[in-house]
């Protein structure tokens, strides 16, 4: 059997492996390996399409910031169409929003949220925080955009290969993948709701990885919103919903804990969006369109983990973002390309608090 050689080796093609391998590619010969047919299948093919820079702890924070500043570059050096301009309002009590809002969030008051989204119902919420600062994102755009930029560099990709065995071997990692042999010097682990398994193969501790379902539903209207609207969500995390080409984009914005798998939306999510989004503004809801659920994947404190593993050579963690996979995509492809190359000591509040040596996982 043909041994495939590579310095970096990706396990994932979601967001968080395709950025990666973008940032790599050119400078270091990098494979990813994906265990579906085909790339972005799970929760990236699943997202809200929204990047909130006052969404997230601090750190996540300045990872989204970095992000957009490095995707508006990329898109006019690319002449894509990667972000629009579509603002985020955060409606609830005064205490919920109060709590949640930060970073770039300004705080309004309910009569200006209502000029703002006119579908909202007087009396319905308290508060207001509005985020000018936050953009929606082509994903699909975003995730060819890095597909083509890995290949082009000389990455390869391998669809429908699941990692099966890994052993060390000298310096270097030597892994079945798919039937395929790769040697490698850094295996990456971006495995998403996956990452947990995956590190066992290799032998890594748990970090406290647990995926969490999310659900989504493109809904009919009698009257669409404007597309200049903002993206809507409750501070108490019951819903949230945006415009849609027409229609509209809800949420329950369910956080229910989920073994890894293919996961598929249930009617009771659906509908429960559905009531309390009615209960909130005047929209009428005539029918569902489509609808899906993604796995999102976090550690207890709500921080991605990225960094070499503390006991286990040659093994980088690039998993648990939550949330906030697209937001800090780039932002983190970044910082763990200059970890994996040597060309980031590590040193700063956003690596120390993303890094695995800082063993917070404790549910």
């Amino acid at each position: 059997m043909t041994t495939i050689s590579c310095d970096v080796l990706i396990i994932g093609g979601g967001i968080a492996g395709l950025s990666l391998a973008a940032e790599l590619a050119g400078r270091v010969r990098v494979v990813l390996a994906e265990a579906e047919p085909t790339l972005g299948y799970h929760t990236s093919g699943r997202s809200a399409r929204q990047l909130v820079p006052s969404y997230g702890p601090p750190a996540v924070q300045q990872l989204t910031v970095r992000t957009l500043d490095l995707l508006h570059r990329r898109q006019s050096e690319a002449g894509l169409q990667i972000l629009s301009h579509r603002s985020f309002l955060l409606i609830g009590s005064k205490a919920a929003v109060k709590e949640h809002a930060s970073g770039q969030m300004e705080f309004i008051g309910p009569d200006d949220a209502l000029e703002l989204s006119p579908e909202l119902r007087p009396g319905a919420f308290e508060a207001a925080g509005l985020d000018r600062t936050s953009f929606g994102c082509r994903t699909d755009v975003l995730l060819e955009h890095h597909q083509d930029t890995a290949r082009a560099a000389g990455a390869r990709f391998l669809t429908g290969s699941r990692v099966e065995s890994a052993r060390r071997h000298g310096s270097s990692w030597r892994v079945v993948a798919g039937g395929e042999t790769i040697e490698a010097g850094t295996v990456v682990n971006a495995a998403g709701a996956w990452a947990e398994q995956v590190a066992a193969l290799f032998g890594a501790r748990p970090q406290g990885l647990v995926p969490y379902r999310r659900t989504a539903a493109v809904v009919d209207v009698a009257r669409p919103l404007s597309p200049r609207q903002p993206m809507v969500a409750a501070a108490d995390d019951s819903f949230y919903y945006r415009p849609e080409n027409g229609q509209v984009l809800v949420s329950p914005s369910e956080t229910e804990p989920s073994e890894p798998e293919d996961a598929r939306p249930r009617d009771t999510d659906v509908r429960r969006a559905i009531a309390h989004i009615s209960r909130s503004t005047t929209l009428t809801i005539t029918g569902v369109a489509q609808a899906w659920t993604g796995l999102r994947t976090e550690p207890a404190d709500g921080h991605p983990v990225v960094g070499f593993d503390p006991e286990v050579a040659g093994f980088f963690w690039l998993a648990g973002q939550g949330g906030y996979g697209f937001q800090t995509s780039a932002g983190i492809a970044e910082l763990a390309a200059g970890l994996i190359l040597g060309e980031h000591d590590g040193a700063g509040d956003v690596p120390a608090a993303l890094s695995p040596h800082r063993r917070s996982f404790t549910r």
